[in-house]
């Protein structure tokens, strides 16, 4: 992997000051506008991506995304009219990633609430826009010591009705995420409730130190029951634990429409109704081979068949 600038180099108007953090496909500096003075953050893609028209079309979306955004839980795009290469430059935000922070641990309650509230006044945000992050976790969390929050990596968010640039598949997505919803899993067309199902997901590990699903196959993660998070820690209130539940419903029918009705129940817990769940005592229950067997069939055809069809109706208008 070659990082595309170092230490020291300019870039236009920003003056590279040090390496932020690296992932696959970019790298991200801490640089100075020297037009401003202002600390800003600079994305740059790798050189050998450049030259992946997939890769580099998500790229422009998120840019495109961030600019349009302005919310004081998501970091904000600035943009710039005649930039020399590939780069998107953001706020400079003093924090550590919600990761970094959990790091297999528990937060207290009022810790995990205070950072969900603040996440969902950010998905509420976007949500009433159009978007759907779908890829939220906690890598993609910034954390100051306030606990005010920013959301980044919108590389893979969508705006409703928008042509997809990826697809989730089997591939993508066996034992590499423990935030995707069971729709994405099933190859389906996620919405707003997908990032609903992330941030349970996140609210159960803050409380917990542990996911829903630890150890499980993808699989198990479609036909088994969550482990109750008073399970894990009794001290959690069935009130809280049912918050979990609304969020982490299989079907998203059943789940917190948006981030606003989750938000309303989290921040006032006596409201919430226990409810009589069956997935309170059936979640110990194994999933049998048959089943797994049928749902591994069903994953695996559901994109050859859709290419199937698509193929089909682009050759028979």
């Amino acid at each position: 992997m070659k990082i595309p600038v170092h230490p020291g180099d300019q870039i236009d108007h920003y003056h590279i000051v040090g390496i932020a953090d690296q992932s696959g496909p970019t790298s991200v500096f801490r640089a100075t506008d020297v037009l401003t003075n202002r600390a800003v953050a600079i994305k740059i893609p790798h050189p050998e991506m450049e030259s992946d028209p997939v890769f580099m079309e998500r790229f422009q979306r998120e840019a495109e995304i961030g600019e349009s955004l302005d919310h004081p839980g998501i970091l904000k795009v600035f943009r710039d009219e005649h930039p020399s290469q590939s780069y998107i430059v953001t706020e400079w935000f003093e924090g550590q990633t919600l990761r970094s922070i959990i790091g297999g641990s528990k937060l207290s309650h009022d810790r995990a609430i205070r950072i969900t509230l603040n996440v969902c006044s950010a998905l509420e945000y976007i949500q009433n826009r159009g978007i759907v992050h779908r890829d939220l976790r906690p890598e993609n969390i910034l954390v100051d010591s306030e606990d005010h929050i920013k959301l980044v990596n919108f590389g893979v968010a969508a705006k409703v009705g928008a042509r997809r640039i990826t697809f989730t598949n089997l591939a993508q997505v066996v034992g590499v995420s423990e935030y995707i919803s069971p729709e994405e899993l099933n190859g389906k067309r996620d919405d707003a409730r997908s990032d609903i199902y992330a941030l349970g997901v996140i609210l159960y590990e803050m409380l917990t130190g542990k996911t829903p699903f630890q150890g499980s196959s993808v699989y198990d993660r479609l036909l088994k029951h969550p482990i109750p998070p008073r399970e894990v820690d009794s001290t959690i209130s069935p009130q809280l634990q049912e918050v979990i539940y609304r969020a982490l419903e299989r079907d998203p029918k059943n789940r917190y429409p948006n981030a606003h009705n989750f938000a309303a129940d989290l921040s006032d817990l006596s409201r919430v109704g226990v409810a009589a769940r069956p997935e309170l005592r059936e979640w110990k229950k194994t999933t049998s081979p048959r089943k797994k067997i049928l749902l591994f069939a069903a994953i695996t055809l559901a994109p050859i068949v859709i290419f199937a069809l698509l193929f089909y109706f682009a050759r028979h208008p």
